[in-house]
């Protein structure tokens, strides 16, 4: 953490990301986690939304995985995007998520890892 001339404080994105990693934790809650790190739970907060939109990409736990990427020819019950850009598809189980085809690759990483068992 860095303290600027007007006593705010700047928090680098690697010690932003370790504390929005202890939030995802099993029943962890962002209150306890924020005080414990002399930040405000609001704060924490925006930081997990920066992460949900894939503007902050939080270490990961394990080691990489990959998944086998499948393309079918035809996909008939998955919209195109206005766009025109093509889907990613993620599918663990039977849960499907589909993301734009221009998703920030840290976006896509983050959410496999969620799905991984």
């Amino acid at each position: 953490m860095l303290s600027g001339p007007t006593g705010r404080r700047q928090w680098p994105d690697e010690v932003k990301a370790r504390i929005v990693a202890e939030t995802l934790e099993r029943g962890v809650r962002v209150k306890e986690v924020a005080e414990r790190h002399g930040v405000q739970p609001q704060q924490v907060t925006t930081w997990r939304r920066l992460v949900r939109r894939g503007q902050l990409a939080i270490p990961a736990e394990r080691e990489a995985e990959f998944a086998a990427l499948v393309i079918e020819p035809s996909v008939v019950d998955a919209p195109m995007p206005a766009s025109g850009a093509a889907l990613v598809e993620i599918a663990v189980g039977g849960i499907v998520v589909r993301l734009p085809g221009d998703a920030p690759a840290e976006r896509i990483a983050a959410i496999a890892r969620a799905l991984l068992p």
